[in-house]
């Protein structure tokens, strides 16, 4: 007999799969055009055999029906039993037959408990296929694999695939506040409505978890790292045990920032000292009561000492003291504890750059064993381009966890199409040298390179409840890119890039094409109008949107961009060689002489490490200035091809995606030209030169740039 859950989850997914298609994301299930293709599946999929009865199973379940049925044009049989041929078998390593469980054992010895397997089998002399793993979360991800497979047209005869996710912990970080404001969020307001939960849940919590699934993450971060301890009061903490409740059948566990003067501000303590028995013994009994009501609860993420949050150095204690004190805490219960590496301190004016290092290294290896230090992925702040954190090189007794921005902070909010991916590829295939050569970002983050038990990828979320998730069409892809690297970090972003143009738009190879190479370059141009040749941090004040490398009246010198770039007469760039602040010091001997050297310091990175003069000569044979003014106008060349391939792609893509995108690329191409004359014209007063040939004259003066305020921009 169906359950009413059954019927529940169903009404649910053919809810969200028949709404607007700017919804639905990846999960869209097309009907197929290619005829072969049609031909083959219809051929091959005559019945679907579910060997479960968990609630998960029923979502794998229902997720099929719903996929297949769309993309083929009609339902296939469920069978209770497996008859015939061209069945797709789905289950458990538990579930399956004798026969079946012989001709899969040494697959389960190849994949861990989130691993799955598809396979073509012949059973009986009848061919069928197998969807399976060890648990049932394992298959679904088996599910959403093998319809990934139809949705981008891949042959699905003679399937032998067996994956499994090479980091444990693959979560959202959500930035969102318990007034529904979103720090740093672009999308509109926060998905989680506090003020309707427990008893009203919002189908958006379903699909949400539906897509985090198709993708492989496995936790969410539900609240901002500059915390609030009322969501750990027993009021919020039914709401967030409601929330566990939607996303535990599809393999996502839930996580909260704690914030670290708790026990004085909701417990009644006169102290948050980590060394004080009263205030682990206060954290060991809320650890308990939130256990009691999410038996999977993952842990805690937490932001301390950092930007004004409170924390272990409050009492003179250390970085140490604190997470170990919470880390015992949440032990007894399988939960974790993720310490955010970012700090830095307005004490400390030498270079912001190297605090996190100087602050972390020396800590390396006396975490608890449930203790992950997450680390940004550069050293300064997500900024458009950054070298590698040198703290992935520095502490392989550690268990080091990479923190993305998925959100689109300094790089044109959800306004530019800008394809993260790439950039979280660069940083992944950088070598730390730790242990020689090919010791690569990824290898240090999945515990490759030194063993760990703890690993994971965190990506700030973009995610708001605009209609579309993310506040543009294509930053939809920097969401699922997000999910497919933290499942396997060594995948090219390429192909990260074609999967979610077919899933989300179309498999026409002449759509596929051009809009794929956009893809791949517009990273590249947002670096290019912002910040070329190794520039950073020269946005404009607190809400970090547009130019403002003339700011220098802020309180902290770090918070100001003349800090960054130090342009003068004599040149531009902040000299972190050895003969300025030794920066690169931090990295392994072989990553810093490639940095300290002016000869061998990639131009990428140039004004990163290095002060230099307006004449040096580029390896194009072009003048600094000349050079960096080339490469502004390149980024708004880059940014008009970009509307013309979209331009062309109309007859491909539905009237309402496609009008979005193009306004939201003529936005983009006017503030492409905002960011290249405004920084021009500024960098000018000290180059003193004239704009070379080719690069267009500003229409504006530099203080009409300097007038312009935005005080009620996003994310603040």
């Amino acid at each position: 007999m169906i359950s009413l859950r059954f019927v529940f989850w169903f009404l649910l997914i053919s809810f969200s799969a028949s709404a607007q298609k700017d919804y639905k994301l990846w999960l869209q299930y097309d009907k197929i055009q290619n005829d072969a293709i049609a031909l083959e599946y219809k051929n091959n999929l005559q019945g679907i055999v579910s060997l479960g009865n968990s609630e998960t199973s029923q979502i794998s379940l229902t997720e099929l029906e719903t996929g297949i049925s769309k993309m083929l044009g009609n339902k296939l049989e469920i069978r209770s039993e497996i008859q015939g041929e061209n069945n797709l078998i789905v289950g458990t390593q538990s579930s399956l037959n004798s026969d079946l469980e012989k001709v899969f054992q040494s697959d389960f010895s190849k994949v861990n408990n989130e691993g799955f397997i598809i396979k073509s089998v012949l059973l009986k002399n009848k061919k069928q296929i197998v969807i399976t793993g060890k648990n049932d979360v394992a298959v679904l991800y088996g599910v959403y694999s093998f319809l990934r497979l139809m949705q981008t047209n891949r042959s699905i005869k003679n399937l032998n695939i067996v994956d499994a996710p090479k980091t444990n912990i693959r979560i959202l970080n959500h930035w969102d506040n318990l007034d529904r404001t979103v720090e740093r969020g672009y999308a509109g307001f926060s998905l989680w409505n506090w003020q309707k939960l427990p008893d009203f849940i919002d189908q958006r919590y379903v699909d949400y978890a539906r897509a985090n699934a198709s993708i492989g993450i496995n936790g969410t971060v539900l609240t901002n790292v500059n915390a609030n301890a009322l969501i750990l009061t027993p009021l919020y903490l039914e709401k967030v045990e409601a929330l566990a409740n939607v996303f535990r059948p599809y393999g996502i566990k839930v996580y909260l920032t704690a914030r670290f003067s708790a026990p004085i501000e909701i417990g009644g303590l006169k102290t948050a000292d980590p060394k004080d028995a009263s205030v682990a013994n206060w954290w060991k009994e809320k650890v308990k009561e939130i256990y009691k009501r999410i038996p999977d609860f993952g842990g805690f993420l937490v932001k301390a000492n950092s930007e004004g949050q409170p924390g272990p150095q409050n009492y003179g204690r250390d970085h140490v003291d604190g997470a170990n004190m919470l880390a015992d805490a949440v032990a007894p219960f399988g939960g974790v504890i993720m310490w955010r590496a970012f700090v830095y301190s307005e004490h400390d004016a030498n270079d912001r750059a190297k605090q996190a290092y100087a602050e972390f290294q020396p800590y390396d290896g006396k975490f608890k064993d449930n203790v992950i230090v997450q680390v940004k992925n550069g050293a300064i702040d997500f900024q458009p381009r950054e070298p590698f954190h040198p703290l992935f090189g520095g502490m392989s007794k550690t268990p080091l966890m990479m923190e993305f921005q998925i959100t689109q902070e300094y790089l044109g909010f959800s306004t530019h199409l800008v394809f993260l991916p790439k950039l979280f590829q660069e940083v992944l295939e950088s070598d730390t040298y730790q242990k020689g050569k090919g010791s690569t970002v990824a290898k240090v983050i999945d515990g490759s390179l030194s063993p760990q038990k703890l690993t994971g990828i965190a990506g700030v979320s973009n995610i708001g409840n605009d209609l579309n998730w993310t506040g543009h069409p294509f930053a939809q892809a920097n969401w699922y890119g997000f999910g497919r690297l933290a499942w396997n970090p060594y995948l090219d972003s390429e192909v990260i890039a074609d999967e979610w143009l077919r899933c989300t738009f179309s498999n026409d190879e002449n759509f596929i094409k051009p809009v794929k190479n956009m893809m791949m370059e517009s990273r590249e141009a947002v670096v290019n109008y912002m910040t070329p040749l190794g520039l950073h941090h020269i946005m404009d004040t607190g809400h970090h949107y547009g130019p403002g490398p003339w700011v220098s009246d802020l309180s902290r010198p770090e918070w100001n961009p003349t800090y960054y770039h130090k342009a003068d007469k004599n040149g531009i760039g902040f000299d972190r060689s050895k003969t300025g602040t030794n920066a690169t010091a931090q990295y392994a001997t072989e990553v810093g002489k490639i940095f300290d050297n002016l000869e061998t310091c990639p131009e990428k990175d140039l004004l990163w490490f290095h002060h230099v003069s307006w004449d040096y000569k580029l390896k194009s044979g072009q003048t600094l200035w000349n050079g960096m003014a080339l490469k502004y106008q390149e980024g708004v060349n880059q940014v008009k091809d970009m509307q013309n391939i979209w331009n062309k792609a109309e007859k491909y893509v539905d009237n309402e995606r496609f009008k979005e995108v193009q306004m939201l690329l003529e936005i983009q191409y006017k503030e492409a030209k905002w960011w290249r004359d405004a920084c021009l014209l500024y960098f000018q007063q000290y180059s003193g030169k004239e704009l070379p040939a080719g690069v267009e004259k500003p229409t504006q003066t530099l203080e009409y740039f300097k007038s312009l305020k935005f005080p009620f921009a996003p994310g603040n």
